[in-house]
């Protein structure tokens, strides 16, 4: 992305283009700037399909009636929703229970078809207005990525959209009408080679029609400009796949990959014995795609800087349990990681004491919003403790000497809260190559400042919605036995960078102060309520103990 010496030609343009840059970035981007939610038009079908689990008892009224709710609130400032007659209709249907079967549930079926198509025309329309008057930068950004992301781009290939964008320097109507054209491409088909170094049972592959040989896998290869040097491979499966570009047709060779070796795990003789070549290609894509994903987010650091990532033993604990269950959200198949994710938090977030709420089967839900609130106190300081970083002056002055002084993140991000105090965002030198990044972070740490229990009370709804995503889509997986939820790897992709950064302050808090997870989210739950109030209590030191 570009300094910030580049022409502001639009400076809302280039503060959007950063924001999906950083939405876009597989890995590398903090979990505090990442997308937390998915799009609109998402929501509503994961809605217009839980009426059928409902039906079917996999989901409880109240979790469905929570679920619309919530919607109802999150949906609000929607530009894409339009103004009139389908915000209206929207409104009114989302008034209802939408149970499998109702009148409601089918008008809204063919709602969903209405709000897709146009979604992002409207956008656009809605921009064409002066600056002061368009939707923040924050809010325009997160809705055109979630929505590009749930239509099924790949994050790869919109990264490089996005840079061809900040390179062209259009501004923010063009943005939004070059999105609305994209979410118009149709998905096309792509060949997409998957190898084979091991084939156990070649007999069953061979009769097969995208079966090909070792010969013929080489042929392909060098028909479509790939080097096949030090490739060893006893075969492959040639495939062609409807996506809407290369990365995302790798993934879904990626899936069926997955599926093919999992079936080996059944083999008696030759157990897991398919083990495919590292790498995938896809014709008319330069370069081989990794068959190794892109890691989901979820990072626990805590395991480094507190030197425990080696300390293993004969003992295990509840947290030792919740890292083993959880391992498998960051680079595993799709319903594990979900499944996973969730028995980490359930496994550290739920009591036997805790009361069912009515309407609700098993009251489970309570962990969702308990990580939730551990989460969003850690937000602050972790975003803090970037700025702190990113500060890089022309000449040292008195912040960056103080920030290079200071010895912990906590007193980082401190000198970074007295700075904002004391003389707004401009106070903060942010001219790295991440610069347009981070002028909105500090945008957001100085609206957080001015008015802490509102921001935090928004970004705790936002991580409470992930988090009871990921629990409804549990309940799909295991008690529905359904892998196929149209929300399935959106929840992940939110969730997960949340789920890392909640496990994170659980692993610290018991290795600092052998704190049980539960403790903590009273802590932070405690805090929430107390934030600028006559204890005394700062955004910094919301999960630390009482002094």
């Amino acid at each position: 992305m570009p300094t910030a010496a580049a022409p502001d030609s639009d400076l809302y343009a280039r503060r959007v283009l950063a924001r999906m840059s950083d939405f876009f970035t597989d890995e590398g981007t903090p979990w505090p700037r990442r997308l937390w939610d998915i799009g609109s038009v998402l929501a509503l079908e994961e809605l217009w399909q839980a009426g059928h689990w409902q039906a079917h008892n996999v989901l409880s009224p109240s979790a469905c009636d929570w679920q619309r709710n919530e919607l109802k609130a999150l949906i609000g400032p929607d530009k894409g929703l339009g103004d009139r007659e389908l915000r209206k209709e929207i409104n009114l249907l989302l008034q209802n229970s939408l149970v499998d079967p109702s009148p409601e549930r089918r008008r809204l079926k063919e709602i969903i078809s209405h709000v897709r198509a146009g979604y992002l025309d409207r956008w656009a329309t809605a921009l064409k207005v002066e600056e002061d008057k368009r939707a923040k930068p924050e809010r325009f950004s997160r809705t055109v990525a979630a929505h590009l992301l749930d239509l099924g781009f790949s994050a790869s290939y919109l990264k490089g959209w996005a840079a061809t964008l900040n390179r062209s320097q259009i501004t923010t109507v063009e943005i939004a009408e070059a999105a609305a054209e994209l979410a118009r491409t149709p998905a096309r088909q792509h060949e997409v080679l998957v190898a084979l170094e091991k084939v156990p049972r070649r007999e069953l592959a061979e009769p097969l029609d995208h079966w090909r040989s070792k010969g013929e896998v080489v042929a392909w290869l060098k028909e479509n400009g790939h080097d096949s040097a030090g490739i060893r491979t006893g075969g492959g499966f040639l495939y062609r796949i409807d996506a809407l570009d290369p990365y995302s047709a790798a993934e879904q060779a990626r899936q069926l990959l997955d599926r093919m070796v999992a079936r080996s795990q059944y083999l008696r003789a030759h157990r897991g014995g398919v083990v495919p070549v590292p790498l995938i290609w896809v014709a008319g894509h330069r370069r081989p795609v990794p068959l190794a994903p892109p890691a989901r987010g979820a990072d626990v650091l805590s395991l480094v800087h507190e030197g425990h990532l080696y300390k293993v033993d004969s003992r295990r604990g509840r947290i030792d349990d919740a890292l083993e269950l959880a391992a498998a959200v960051n680079r595993g198949a799709l319903a594990p990681a979900v499944a996973g994710g969730w028995a980490a938090v359930e496994s550290l977030l739920v009591h036997a004491d805790d009361p069912t709420p009515t309407g609700e089967r098993s009251g489970k839900a309570i962990a969702a919003d308990r990580m939730a609130a551990i989460i969003a106190c850690s937000w602050p300081r972790a975003e803090l403790t970037t700025l702190s970083h990113r500060h890089a002056p022309s000449q040292p002055d008195d912040l960056s000497r103080a920030v290079a002084a200071s010895t912990t993140n906590r007193e980082a991000a401190r000198l970074v809260v007295e700075a904002l105090e004391a003389t707004g965002v401009e106070a903060l030198a942010l001219t790295k190559v991440t610069g347009y990044s981070d002028q909105a972070a500090a945008q957001r740490m100085a609206a957080l400042l001015a008015a802490p229990r509102a921001q935090l009370n928004d970004v705790t709804k936002a991580f409470r919605v992930a988090m009871r995503r990921l629990y409804r889509t549990r309940n799909i997986i295991l008690h529905g036995g359904a892998t196929n939820g149209v929300a399935l790897e959106a929840s992940l992709r939110t969730a997960a960078p949340l789920l890392g950064a909640g496990l994170d302050r659980i692993v610290h808090a018991s290795y600092t102060e052998n704190l049980d997870p539960l403790d903590l989210a009273a802590r932070a739950e405690v805090a929430l309520q107390l934030v600028h109030g006559e204890t005394g209590l700062t955004t910094v030191d919301l999960l630390e103990p009482p002094r």
